[in-house]
């Protein structure tokens, strides 16, 4: 998995912040569906990777629970985390359960959604 996030990490376009991340999101039958962060010059235009990928599975016709793991590399030297609204977006649609696991391309750390998400806002909430 980390050779395919390296070579998709070359699409990603991230020319005001140069951190580049990628990300793929496999499916419980294996499926993987691919995204890269796409900045724009009205910052808040940004899309990050990690909705980039679910939204595409969605797209193609994947539903709430339909996730097995996600995986995500970013540029840089450090391990980061989904932003906020990416962490959100996760719990829409993946269980608490789901692996996630964060790539330099050096090192790897894996958690379950619910180890990055301890207090959600949820469809409970409303």
């Amino acid at each position: 998995m980390k050779e395919k996030l390296e070579k998709l990490l070359e699409n990603s376009y991230a020319p005001y912040s140069n951190f580049k991340v990628s990300c793929i999101i496999k499916t419980n039958d294996n499926q993987e569906f691919l995204g890269v962060n796409v900045e724009n010059a009205s910052y808040g235009a940004t899309i990050c990777a990690e909705r980039n990928a679910l939204l595409n599975a969605i797209t193609n016709g994947f539903k709430k629970g339909d996730f097995k793991e996600i995986h995500i590399m970013n540029s840089s030297s450090k391990i980061a985390f989904p932003c906020f609204m990416c962490r959100q977006v996760l719990i829409e649609f993946l269980n608490p359960d789901t692996k996630v696991y964060l790539y330099t391309k050096d090192k790897m750390e894996e958690y379950s959604l619910e180890e990055l998400t301890p207090h959600v806002f949820n469809e409970e909430n409303l």
